[in-house]
């Protein structure tokens, strides 16, 4: 059983599930372990962190009559809980991501080179040249139109050294999706896309040395990446035909509904539908990619830490809507479903957030690889138990299983879950 507990209620001998906070606070690198040393429970209690789930199955439990926040019997329970407060899927004719995966995956390659040269660009003092942006634009759209799943799950695999442009890529992506939940226009969508793609641009002329700091920034060094919205809204007003919802999201991506966001600390309203769909993409795809000073979580146990994040820092109508367009489950989530296969999401479902489709490729009863095969669990025959994590079963071609393209593995090692 899962219990949510504060955090000074924990003990020597619980099993830490993961924490209730965000992700930058975040006290450790794993998030999923038993507590054996007093100092680990001091160090969570001078973070941030005020809540944490614990598994009594797996470590000590409360003792009688302490209170907790909630329980859960599993994950699964956790999950469609969420699934149960964002609804159902908007309906969108679109292709198998089976098809679309090698279209997507080409796309991906030649977005990577076309933001590499766009920050380079920046970083020379170039004027930005938008006309080359829409085309990218385009064309990651219509990857996103036929499947949008595809694309997205292969952005997400990006190595350190590449984040920073293929971030822009999938929040590009992510803004698309997303601007297709919400029943935007076509010329919106575009807009939110070319949005996306520039969000961070102001990165352009961060130091390298703060970028790509591997540890937590000191309080200047904060300071100068906290600059970035406003160098990237300067760099494009340079420019000529940039997009006013760009510039508006490019400046206002970090602020938050509760006023604590930067640079100038808008609240709720004062803060527009467009910069409110930007920061949910920017912090989604931000806490699932690995980074040279934190390992990225696993994408559905990220949408379940973002829901808690949801009060003061996003809209929550906002994110149901990126729920629904990205699952409960997003593809490349590794399970272990109710009859003991384990198995990757290759595809969701068409009509309820937990029952995607699965590829099955190990038996957990006999510790086996079996043939692989496609579960739709919407056909009700077997369920998601639970998500498991990446790093403990240490498939070298995982990525490969829920793809089907073998080079997609060489891009980077899949976040834990």
């Amino acid at each position: 059983m899962l219990k949510r507990i504060n955090v000074n209620q924990l003990s020597v001998g619980m099993f830490l599930k993961e924490f209730c906070g965000s992700w930058m606070e975040h006290p450790f690198w794993r998030s999923s372990f038993v507590i054996t040393d007093p100092k680990d429970i001091a160090t969570i209690l001078a973070s941030s962190i005020r809540e944490v789930w614990i598994d009594c199955d797996k470590g000590r439990d409360l003792a009688p009559g302490e209170p907790l926040v909630s329980f859960a019997e599993s994950e699964a329970e956790v999950d469609a809980e969420l699934a149960s407060v964002v609804g159902e899927v908007r309906q969108l004719k679109r292709v198998p991501s089976i098809v679309e995966f090698g279209r997507a995956a080409k796309i991906v390659a030649r977005s990577r080179q076309a933001v590499t040269s766009m920050f380079e660009e920046a970083r020379m003092g170039n004027a930005f040249n938008s006309s080359g942006a829409q085309r990218l634009v385009d064309e990651i759209a219509d990857s996103v139109s036929r499947n949008p799943g595809a694309l997205i799950s292969l952005a997400r695999l990006k190595s350190t050294d590449d984040y920073t442009y293929m971030h822009s890529v999938a929040v590009c992506a992510l803004m698309i999706a997303l601007a297709r939940q919400l029943g935007l226009d076509e010329e919106k969508i575009r807009s939110a896309g070319i949005a996306g793609l520039l969000h961070d641009l102001g990165k352009a002329v961060i130091p390298i040395e703060i970028l790509n700091k591997p540890g937590k920034l000191t309080d200047e060094e904060f300071s100068i990446m906290k600059s970035h919205p406003e160098e990237g809204h300067r760099m494009l007003l340079q420019g000529s035909g940039v997009d006013a919802i760009a510039l508006d999201v490019v400046l206002h991506h970090h602020e938050k509904t509760d006023g604590s966001g930067y640079p100038k600390r808008l609240k709720a309203d004062q803060i527009s539908l467009f910069a409110k769909m930007g920061a949910v993409c920017d912090v989604y795809d931000a806490i699932t990619s690995n980074r040279s000073y934190k390992a990225g979580w696993c994408p559905s146990e990220s949408l379940r830490k973002m829901a808690e994040w949801t009060k003061g820092h996003f809209d929550p109508k906002v994110f149901q809507a990126f729920v629904k367009s990205v699952g409960i489950y997003p593809i490349g989530s590794l399970v272990i479903l109710s009859s003991g296969r384990l198995g990757t999401v290759i595809e969701q479902g068409d009509k309820s957030l937990l029952s995607p489709r699965i590829r099955v490729f190990f038996s957990t009863r006999s510790h086996a690889r079996i043939r692989p095969e496609i579960v739709d669990l919407a056909r009700g025959q077997d369920k998601i138990v639970s998500r498991e994590d990446p790093a403990k079963w240490n498939f070298p071609d995982l990525n490969e299983i829920w793809s089907g393209l073998p080079d997609s593995t060489r891009a980077s090692r899949p976040p834990p879950c």
